[in-house]
């Protein structure tokens, strides 16, 4: 429930695959959400084969941002901080959709390395998960890149940035509609290759106790689609359960679908129904890799951590 006259403030995610918004009311250290939206763009693809980002792509995450950007103005935010990630981050003509992003919506996303995009997906799971005695292990899997991090509280004692994530993976294998069985495990030796680091960490004892958080739409995607939700509720979603079992089982019967009929099933997201085979491939690596048997499903990351960050008691543009 919002509060008449409270300080409001936004703030807006680019990612490689979705555009995120939340709008939140301030109420001393924490904050109530007003308005959450998000829109399937694809920012990043191609990114990993052209190296630039597509004029269409521009156009429409340009348009995403400008329309959030007047919502938020709308519903009373004083400030907007915006963020981009991955694709954004590796496109060679980013400025380009900077420039644009400046002239359409009045906002220029700051570009944030993947050790920063993986700060703030742990300082939003420590507000939900994290406590006294607590450690968390916490999983970003996106369109471009998954970030890990570790730790006992909101500042990780590690993180690690992976250049391997939904779009990117299916675009490297270029799978058919279903993946064969050969492109299923090209796909899942890729995913385990760019993760492979996770071993070593692991085998260092940094994920010893910790309990997975996953964040980001391949895993509130699956964790919808396991629930069979007709529509998608946050309140359900958010700090639900995923079992290996169960998430490897899934797995193989969205891969065994074309895309028209995954888009059908109760809890998918339609724009993420061609994307989604890998993206649970990529989760999977991970939590084979760091040794997790289950993980907890959470709806809030980068955007969360930057409330927070920016606009919490001690943050930046408190």
């Amino acid at each position: 429930m919002t509060s008449p006259g409270a300080p409001r403030v936004a703030v807006i995610d680019v990612g490689s695959n979705t555009v995120l918004l939340t709008v939140a009311e301030r109420r001393g250290a924490t904050f109530a959400p007003v308005v959450e939206r998000a829109e399937i763009t694809r920012l990043g693809r191609g990114v990993d084969r052209t190296g630039r980002l597509a004029p269409e792509a521009i156009e429409e995450t340009v348009a995403a941002i400008a329309r959030y950007a007047s919502e938020a103005r709308a519903l009373g935010a004083e400030r907007i901080a915006a963020v981009a990630t991955s694709a954004a981050r590796d496109a060679s003509n980013g400025a380009a959709f900077f420039e644009a992003c400046r002239a359409a919506a009045g906002v220029a996303p700051e570009i944030i390395a993947g050790g920063e995009e993986a700060r703030l997906v742990h300082l939003s799971a420590w507000g939900d998960f994290g406590g006294a005695g607590r450690r968390l292990a916490v999983l970003d899997v996106g369109g471009g890149s998954s970030e890990v991090t570790w730790g006992s509280g909101p500042v990780p004692e590690g993180r690690r940035s992976f250049q391997m994530g939904a779009v990117r993976l299916t675009e490297r294998i270029s799978p058919a509609d279903p993946p064969s069985p050969t492109e299923l495990q090209r796909m899942e030796e890729a995913a385990r290759s760019a993760l492979a680091e996770l071993v070593s960490i692991r085998g260092s004892g940094a994920l010893a106790g910790a309990r997975l958080v996953a964040v980001a739409g391949t895993v509130t995607t699956l964790a919808a689609v396991a629930q069979a939700l007709p529509s998608y509720d946050a309140l359900r979603v958010h700090g639900s359960a995923l079992h290996r079992r169960e998430l490897g089982e899934l797995s193989a019967r969205l891969a065994s679908m074309p895309a028209a009929a995954r888009a059908r099933l109760p809890g998918m997201e339609p724009k993420r129904a061609d994307v989604i085979v890998a993206g649970a491939l990529v989760v999977l690596a991970a939590m084979d890799l760091g040794g997790f048997d289950e993980l907890t499903v959470s709806d809030r990351g980068v955007r969360w951590g930057l409330l927070h960050d920016r606009f919490g008691a001690g943050g930046a543009g408190a």
